[in-house]
């Protein structure tokens, strides 16, 4: 396997999850009776250029099908996320009637709307069918294809070109990362301003969060690597913002080289020396992973074992592909959490890939009363505890199993 970026042959192997499933394919109940396919889950990292990366095993248009199960309007942290997003953006950069936004990944259209309310011409771009019929609902025009320089080009000839150019929790999930930024480079205005939010590949070190490693995310992102792929395409990062989204992210702001109009930020330098000074530039940074990924792995199957062996009831909070590779790392079954609760409809009443845990609404959870509630997607753990403050009635208590096994 070659890195993705810079050709460089793989040789060091950042984590190895051993195998999963795809993260998202849920099963029904029917499904459980046949065979899953299972996936290496293998990371490396390149030793020329630092891209963390899995391969494609298995192919971007297989999981972002039309039964695509991940609907961005289901988290009122996410939704409130993205209002702010579009009110900063529409002020920074002076956006009104004539500017044009298009969002790349634009999902249910959770974030277009909100500069659509604002009179500010919107179109989104998105690969999965079923996400992309509810943003039209919506009256967002949105245009159901995998968005790379052959749709750049085509978009192009037609005169439709961006003046902000945006993608939330994307880039990383490109197998072909080079001509994304290629085709972002080819519809954007002269003097438009690119936006993409990934998760940081510092935080995910720091704080363990092998959770978020994937079948769907092909590359996980520093700074330092993105500068060098967005150069690579002829883009100029300007700025950057830390933000708090997935544990950690950044939000990388892009122009054409050849704009000359806006100056480049002290943010630059000085994210870039924070990573250096962390040794993300060298290979002994990504040595000792493994052994902090297992040790979580040890202390959370220890946990399920004597909550189990002591009568207690565990069930888990949202049906998370973070959550998926969680259990399916760990080995964990329906013997030892009975299931999950989820609020997006489309995920109840099936079944996580592997585990077989059922997926229900939340009146189960107030119906059986657990002991323990593991909140798989931890990101989001303060919207989901003020949620679910009545399970004190019963003196329940969450698990978070991220970065370490903590009770709250």
């Amino acid at each position: 396997m070659q890195c993705r970026f810079c050709n460089t042959e793989l040789e060091y192997v950042f984590i190895d999850l051993i195998n999963s499933p795809a993260s998202n394919s849920f099963l029904t109940k029917e499904q459980l009776n046949e065979p899953e396919v299972f996936y290496p889950l293998k990371v490396y990292t390149c030793s020329n250029c630092f891209l963390v990366q899995v391969d494609e095993y298995k192919k971007s248009d297989a999981i972002f099908n039309n039964e695509y199960v991940y609907y961005s309007s289901y988290s009122t942290s996410w939704l409130a996320h993205a209002k702010q997003y579009v009110d900063m953006m529409t002020e920074r950069f002076r956006l009104n009637e004539q500017s044009k936004v298009i969002e790349l990944a634009s999902n249910d259209g959770y974030l277009l709307q909100y500069f659509k309310e604002k009179n500010i011409p919107v179109l989104g771009i998105e690969p999965t069918a079923n996400t992309a019929e509810v943003a039209r609902q919506k009256n967002i025009e949105t245009i159901t294809e995998f968005f790379g320089a052959d749709l750049a080009t085509k978009l192009d000839l037609q005169g439709i070109r961006a003046d902000l150019l945006l993608g939330n929790n994307v880039l990383a999930h490109v197998p072909d990362i080079i001509d994304f930024v290629a085709g972002m480079k080819l519809i954007l205005n002269p003097t438009g301003i690119i936006t993409m939010e990934f998760p940081h590949l510092m935080q995910l070190v720091e704080n363990n969060q092998f959770d978020t490693i994937y079948h769907e995310h092909f590359s996980y992102l520093s700074f330092y690597t993105v500068k060098k792929i967005f150069e690579s395409q002829g883009l100029v990062l300007f700025d950057v913002d830390e933000i708090p989204t997935h544990g950690g992210s950044l939000r990388i702001y892009a122009k054409h080289k050849e704009n000359d109009l806006i100056k480049i930020s002290a943010n630059v330098d000085v994210l870039l020396k924070e990573e250096e000074d962390k040794g993300m530039l060298n290979l002994s940074y990504y040595n000792n992973f493994q052994q902090k990924v297992l040790d979580i792995k040890l202390a959370l199957i220890s946990f399920l074992i004597e909550q189990k062996n002591a009568g207690k009831k565990v069930a888990a909070y949202g049906a998370a592909a973070k959550g998926n590779t969680l259990l399916n790392y760990c080995g964990i079954k329906n013997d030892l959490i009975e299931f999950v609760v989820d609020a997006n409809p489309h995920k109840q009443n099936k079944y996580l890939p592997a585990s077989h845990i059922p997926v229900v609404n939340e009146d189960h959870l107030k119906q059986t009363k657990p002991n323990y509630i593991i909140i798989l997607p931890w990101n989001i753990k303060d919207e989901i505890t003020k949620q679910l403050t009545y399970i004190k009635d019963w003196d329940a208590q969450f698990v978070i199993s991220i970065p370490e096994l903590s009770f709250m």
